[in-house]
């Protein structure tokens, strides 16, 4: 398996209802968004269905229960009178209806809870599989203009908080609504009296909300700010201490990371303090709240106008009246963020794709690797070309050099070769067919590559080889692997060919990384090879052992060499000389040293600096 991208927590600290991130386009975003949910239609209105149920059951409790402080008093009344005493079996039964109903809120809060969940996982389930589908479909210039982090990003963090949103968002809007109404309804019921006194206590409630919202903001973005600013100093430092250590740096890392620690601290202290006299002050409301409820109550007990037990009924709604509120302002905040999110993830599946593949593919069976560039013209952007009619015929076997200083385009060609750019205009052919007419995945079969950056995964040393031929036998692999000249350095590991490669793969050499690079490519045996410089970064005695096995790998094989070195090009039968972005020369070695142009330049200039 490619070895997996590791990233940071994504960073939740306690706080008031901080704004999340808006959408461009909210309506349009929801809109698609339950279009992705109409397969689950039917399970959705269950879940409805069943939250609604489980709060009606949770509203009419209070009341219910009410009653029961009402039967205690009459009959203490009743007692003291000397007229009756407590019905307990009254009671009895009250409280069996009451047990029951709350039994049947817990059921029904349970099913629309698992069934929720489960619609939330199989959407971000089918999110994943369209992203990872579409990520094939994308061409190179995506992903050339994109970090891997924003693009990784959508995959974890924006189909997570989907996730997350719907499984909690889309109940909790129904079952905040049905609670606030039906509250508002019991409470009238009870009382339009003290129903009004109580709502009248919320704006109070609701402003401190806000004003504490609004000056602990700034301090909980500065914190958020700042712990991103020292998750990256550590990482930094952690990650580069040779080079800290190498120029004495222990001290300024010390004295930035100090100043970056000393203004968390304070814009930390500040927010969680403002987002911790919430609660007092919620509570202090509230209680003037019951207060005021418990004085109009025995008031209206002594008018005859309520019962006793209506007290203890209309104290519990005050308490559920202000829940849903919080909630609603809650899940406005969140579905905020969902249509952030899911607006990020619409936009990634609505990226431009690759030109489809022909309806009807030619075989690559039989080809043996003579390319044609017939007119060739590329540019990145279309307006500027960079490549300009471009014409060479390269024969099988024959090994072709891309050469220039660094940021040519070298690596331009190549991109070209493999489709991962479309030319602008002119073809390239290989045995006479315009490789358009092939299938991509075909078409990249035919090419094998030793780059000069290795690439390696976590796993055991004959998996990583057998990459390139997944039904390849360990007989198959060992003789690649002696091709290469990597064999008896395998059979000297502890583990042999099943030895696991960490996740860098720097428990081996970066010369044994490209050995066992090139003896993937020997594997999968491709008709055309690309040759990334691989011995840049290793010893003399390694770049010999490469040399000659990359040389082994070339017999027989179209080969195209990206080069650095320019005394390793001399026996290539072609050599494309490139220059900001453009081929200015062509030739072989000793064609193009006689036109002391700029291959010449080029050549004499490294044995100068030499």
């Amino acid at each position: 398996m490619p070895k997996e991208t590791k990233q940071g927590p994504m960073h939740r600290g306690p706080g008031p209802m901080v704004m999340g991130e808006k959408a461009k386009d909210f309506k349009g975003t929801m809109k698609s968004l339950f279009h992705h949910l109409k397969p689950y239609r039917t399970t959705i209105f269950f879940v409805l269905l069943f939250a609604i149920g489980s709060t009606i059951f949770s509203i009419v409790g209070p009341k219910i229960s009410g009653r029961i402080t009402t039967e205690i008093f009459n009959g203490l009344m009743s007692k003291i009178g000397g007229t009756g005493g407590i019905d307990f079996i009254k009671i009895g039964k009250i409280l069996t209806f009451l047990l029951c109903l709350y039994i049947g809120s817990l059921v029904f809060s349970f099913i629309q809870s698992f069934l929720m969940n489960g619609v939330s996982n199989k959407v971000s389930y089918q999110f994943r599989k369209e992203i990872s589908e579409k990520i094939g479909r994308l061409p190179m210039k995506y992903f050339d203009s994109k970090t891997n982090g924003e693009v990784l990003s959508v995959i974890t963090n924006d189909v997570d908080t989907l996730s997350d949103s719907l499984s909690q968002s889309m109940t909790q809007l129904i079952t905040s609504v049905t609670m606030l109404v039906g509250v508002l309804a019991m409470m009238i019921s009870i009382s339009p009296f003290m129903t009004l006194a109580a709502i009248l206590i919320l704006p109070i409630s609701l402003g401190g909300m806000g004003l504490i919202v609004k000056n602990s903001q700034k301090y909980f973005t500065r914190q958020q700010e700042y712990l991103g600013h020292i998750n990256g100093t550590i990482e930094e430092v952690y990650g580069g201490q040779e080079i800290v250590k190498a120029f004495n740096g222990e001290q300024k890392a010390i004295a930035e990371f100090n100043e970056s620690n000393d203004t968390l601290y304070h814009t930390a202290w500040k927010s969680q303090f403002l987002s911790g006299m919430m609660h007092p002050i919620m509570m202090f409301v509230g209680n003037l709240g019951y207060v005021m409820v418990s004085v109009l109550g025995g008031y209206l007990t002594i008018k005859n106008k309520i019962e006793v037990g209506d007290i203890v009924s209309f104290t519990q709604y005050v308490r559920n009246f202000n829940q849903p509120i919080a909630q609603l302002a809650q899940i406005m905040n969140m579905l905020q963020s969902t249509a952030a999110a899911a607006e990020r993830v619409f936009e990634f599946l609505n990226e431009e794709e690759e030109t489809p593949d022909t309806k009807a593919p030619l075989s690559v069976e039989n080809l043996k690797g003579n390319i044609t560039f017939d007119h060739v013209a590329f540019g990145y952007n279309p307006e500027k070309n960079i490549i300009h009619d471009f014409n060479a015929n390269i024969h099988h076997g024959e090994k072709i050099a891309i050469v220039g200083p660094t940021g040519a385009g070298k690596s331009t060609m190549i991109k070209l070769l493999m489709r991962f750019y479309d030319v602008n205009s002119g073809a390239i052919k290989i045995d006479g067919h315009d490789i358009k007419a092939f299938k991509r995945s075909d078409l990249r079969s035919l090419f094998g590559m030793v780059l000069q950056d290795t690439w390696l995964f976590s796993g055991t040393i004959e998996e990583n080889i057998k990459y390139g031929k997944l039904d390849a036998d360990i007989e198959d692999v060992k003789n690649a692997c002696r091709a290469a000249s990597v064999h008896h350095f395998i059979k000297t590991l502890p583990d042999g060919y099943q030895m696991v490669l960490n996740e860098d793969a720097d428990n081996v050499s970066q010369g044994q990384k490209q050995l066992l690079t090139i003896a993937r490519v020997i594997l999968a045996d491709p008709k055309i090879l690309i040759l990334d410089e691989a011995t840049s970064s290793v010893d003399t005695r390694t770049e010999i052992m490469i040399q000659e096995a990359m040389d082994r790998l070339m017999e027989g094989r179209t080969s195209f060499i990206i080069a650095h070195r320019l005394s390793t090009i001399k026996n290539a039968d072609l050599i494309l000389v490139m220059n900001e972005g453009d081929i200015v020369e062509t030739g072989n070695h000793e064609e193009l040293l006689k036109k002391n142009g700029f291959y010449a330049k080029l050549y004499n200039s490294q044995f100068e600096e030499v």
